[in-house]
């Protein structure tokens, strides 16, 4: 049996603690989880520059109302304490000197906070578009680190939305948002506490007003955004499965004439995203409409409040100018809050997402090229081998045993749903068995070893995954190519049979364009390609999966022929297609619904396995 404390589980993914985001504070602690720890110090970093902002506004602010008292009494200059200090400290000589310097001193200090002001919102929106790279550059790793089984139960469209879509989705409505209102909070709150040194009730009263307006629309809106985000999250998803779908398959589209179907059944899920975006935008503008209303009236309210307390306009109009100048800071600061505060309900489905795929204990992708290959020198064996897949009750594999000795040739055969291709997966390292024992020449292959083995492997499937690049990029697949060794490169593309068609008939040879996904190429050039990329990396075991199902008759005898002569040392496990070309192997072994029937050389087989032997009518049925 194979031990979970020293191999791969079955999915490799472990959930981290569950974190409420429902709540401000469950939201403010996804968001702090799925941060570096780099990210974290900047951030904290961060806050006494926002600090020193707030104090310069504030300052800035205050320093309105000497300006204005002077501007509306020259006399208060006498009668005021710390005029008076300041006049007599600077050698003042006149009234109308003392007022032109207090006005380029306020100018002065309101610029000087716009400009600190400009660079905080820099500073906090570089950090926060900066996560937008590494949260995605993350999220990317923490997928390709996951186990082969992992991808077996999730659509590739919902992964790219997740890396492309989501992440900016948190980082505009989150992140951005969370930074932006830290600023703004710490703004507002000097501006409050200045009021309450001026004017407590006035100030208590303006507070209650606005903040019990913004406070009751959100109230009203929040189940609503909440809702709203959740069916924009599953709407992008089925936006990028179904554009991804259309794409994949679009010689299909064009040829039963389906564009119109495509396109109607894309435009479902686009049209509630388009939907719930907009609400989501309108509802974050709302408090605005009012507020122009209410801030106005509220001036005439403070007005008439204070010539009703028998103010003369000389006092009135210092602490009228300062909420005007407080309400023009204050206002887009609140209604930035808000937008916020609608914006981050709006993004907690994308941040659940996010949280739930980056905080799940999923082990880095490794870099093979700096393992050194596990030593194969003797034998692979599997002992009483069992897998099932989570969505399936029956077996894909049952007590299931084999060796494969070093440069064997082994050919696996059987019916559509035998256990073939699980079989291989399982021998490359890819699946993990649910029960049963696999080793390499004695050892175990465990979580520690799984990646040396696997840099020794190399497999060629039926359906070759190419790159829109060149035919030596395709070969040469994840090689940097400063690094390529052009020799091994044409001599693997020689054994697959493909090195005279790339110099003979393609214009720029290995730096010809194939286009995406191989497009210019037909499918058994696609097939010898995928079989030059195997090569190239001299494997010691080689698996083909139907890997010449594209092939002629004639190039796949070469290409066997040429494979034997070439890697007369390296193991090759191949799922036939055409039982003919098992012939030459050394053993071939026959599957039928997870089990191993039979095992022997073709010959043997021939003679004694009912279930090859209809294999071999089957397939001369379907060739005839």
């Amino acid at each position: 049996m194979i031990s979970s404390a020293n191999t791969l589980g079955p999915s490799g993914v472990t959930a981290g603690p569950a974190v409420q985001a429902d709540a401000p504070l469950g939201m403010l602690a996804q968001m702090w989880a799925i941060l570096s720890v780099a990210e974290r110090r900047r951030f904290v970093m961060l806050q006494p520059l926002v600090v020193f902002t707030a104090i310069l506004e504030t300052a800035g602010l205050a320093s309105i109302v000497p300006f204005l008292a002077i501007l509306s009494d020259p006399d208060a200059v006498q009668r005021q304490r710390p005029l008076a200090a300041v006049y007599e400290l600077f050698g003042f000589t006149s009234v109308n000197g003392f007022f032109f310097a207090v006005g380029f001193g306020v100018l002065a200090l309101i610029t000087v906070g716009n400009a600190v002001n400009a660079v905080t919102t820099w500073a906090l929106l570089r950090f926060a578009w900066m996560g937008n790279h590494t949260l995605s550059v993350r999220l990317l790793e923490s997928y390709l680190g996951r186990p082969y089984s992992y991808f077996l139960v999730r659509n590739s469209g919902d992964l790219a939305k997740n890396i492309l879509a989501e992440v900016s989705q948190v980082v505009s409505g989150v992140l951005v948002t969370v930074t932006n209102m830290l600023a703004r909070a710490v703004v507002l709150a000097g501006i409050l506490i200045t009021l309450l040194v001026i004017d407590p009730l006035m100030a208590v009263g303006t507070g209650v007003v606005f903040g019990g307006l913004y406070g009751g629309m959100f109230a009203a809106v929040r189940k609503r955004l909440k809702e709203d985000g959740r069916r924009r999250n599953v709407a992008n998803g089925q936006r990028h499965k179904l554009a991804q779908e259309a794409f994949g398959g679009i010689k299909e589209l064009k040829l039963y004439g389906m564009e119109a179907e495509a396109s109607r059944a894309y435009s479902i899920p686009s049209i509630t995203f388009g939907e719930t975006q907009a609400r989501a935008a309108v509802i974050g503008q709302l408090p605005r409409f009012a507020l122009e209303s209410i801030a106005f009236g509220g001036v005439l309210v403070l007005v008439l409040g204070l010539l009703w307390r028998g103010q003369g306009l000389s006092e009135v109009l210092p602490i009228l100018g300062l909420y005007a100048f407080a309400a023009y800071r204050m206002l887009p600061g609140l209604q930035a809050i808000f937008t916020g505060l609608t914006g981050i309900r709006f993004s907690m489905s994308a941040l659940d997402t996010l949280h739930r795929d980056l905080c799940r204990e999923a082990p880095p992708p490794t870099k093979l090229q700096q393992l050194p290959p596990l030593e194969f020198k003797n034998s692979l064996s599997i002992e009483d081998l069992r897998f099932e897949y989570d969505s399936t009750r029956a077996p894909a594999l049952d007590g299931v045993s084999l060796t494969i000795a070093a440069g064997e040739w082994v050919a696996f055969v059987g019916a559509t749903g035998a256990g073939k291709s699980t079989l291989v997966d399982i021998l490359l390292g890819l699946l993990v068995p649910t029960s049963g024992k696999l080793s390499v020449d004695g050892l175990p292959l465990t979580r520690d070893s799984i990646s040396r083995w696997q840099a020794g492997v190399a497999y060629v499937p039926q359906q070759i995954f190419l790159v829109d690049g060149t035919i030596s990029a395709n070969i040469c697949f994840g090689v940097s190519p400063d690094v390529i060794d052009m020799a091994q490169l044409e001599w693997a593309a020689r054994i697959a049979q493909i090195h005279d068609f790339i110099t003979t008939e393609l214009p720029n040879g290995y730096e010809t364009a194939i286009g995406e996904r191989g497009v210019r190429l037909s499918g058994g050039q696609r097939q010898r390609i995928g079989i030059a990329r195997a090569l190239y990396r001299r494997p010691k075991f080689l698996v083909l999966d139907e890997a010449t199902s594209a092939l002629d008759n004639h190039t796949e005898a070469a290409f066997f022929d040429a494979l034997r002569e070439a890697l007369s040392a390296t193991s090759v496990v191949s799922i036939a297609h055409r039982l003919t070309t098992t012939r030459d192997f050394d053993k071939i072994y026959v599957l039928e619904c997870g089990r191993l029937v039979d095992g022997g050389t073709f010959d043997e087989l021939s003679v004694r396995s009912t279930h090859f032997q209809f294999d071999m009518h089957d397939a001369a049925g379907k060739a005839s």
